[in-house]
């Protein structure tokens, strides 16, 4: 009973600080735009909200990345996943699916690809991306045991690993972190948005997985 009357004051005091950061915030601030349309030209893409995520602040994606996957393994430490196929639960899901699910994908394609000038991006397609995984897990669709394992932790790997990789080399060829050159910026904002679209959507979709983890021996 003692520790619970210092309960309350220590989840309010936090939430104080930041309503008072909140409040005390000029009612007109200047921003950071100009800067960010000042650098558009060596940015790689003409998309502000772009350039900001994958170029003038790439780590913050890094993380968020990583982020992704370890909410993704504390989920697995919880119960694992199963990868059997079950049976479909209707007719009528599966055929909406069937249509669905390949019309997902290309939608989730076309949003990573416009996301270099217009809204759209790596989140947003793996969002895309998931949702057509979780509606073919609804359906009963399982990846074949034996072989999902390795594909499914490389996928979900690409995106951090991707950027880890860039990280490393923007740091040894311009001495910071993903800094790419102007000249091949937008090529590699791309390629590191595509690993991220497939990490993000294999996440998104492992998330609903349940039951034994795809190392597990005793799955049958």
């Amino acid at each position: 009973m003692e520790r619970n009357r210092w309960l309350l004051p220590l989840l309010l005091t936090p939430a104080m600080g930041l309503g008072y950061s909140v409040l005390s915030l000029p009612e007109h601030a200047q921003g950071l735009q100009h800067l960010v349309a000042d650098k558009m030209e060596v940015s790689g893409v003409s998309n502000p909200v772009t350039a900001v995520l994958l170029n003038f602040r790439g780590y913050d994606t890094l993380l968020e990345m990583f982020v992704l996957l370890l909410a993704l393994l504390g989920v697995w430490s919880l119960g694992g996943l199963s990868l059997r196929r079950e049976a479909a639960s209707d007719l009528v899901l599966d055929t909406m699916v069937r249509f669905l699910v390949p019309v997902l994908i290309l939608a989730a394609a076309y949003l990573l690809w416009v996301g270099a000038h217009a809204p759209g991006g790596a989140f947003q397609a793996g969002a895309v991306l998931g949702a057509a995984g979780v509606l073919s897990l609804l359906s009963g669709w399982r990846c074949h045991l034996g072989l999902a394992p390795l594909p499914l932790r490389l996928a979900l790997a690409a995106g951090p690993v991707a950027f880890l990789a860039m990280s490393g080399c923007t740091l040894l060829i311009a001495g910071r972190l993903l800094q790419y050159p102007p000249a091949q910026a937008g090529i590699l904002i791309l390629i590191l948005e595509t690993a991220a679209t497939v990490s993000i959507g294999v996440t998104l979709t492992a998330l609903f997985l349940d039951k034994q983890h795809p190392g597990n021996k005793d799955q049958t």
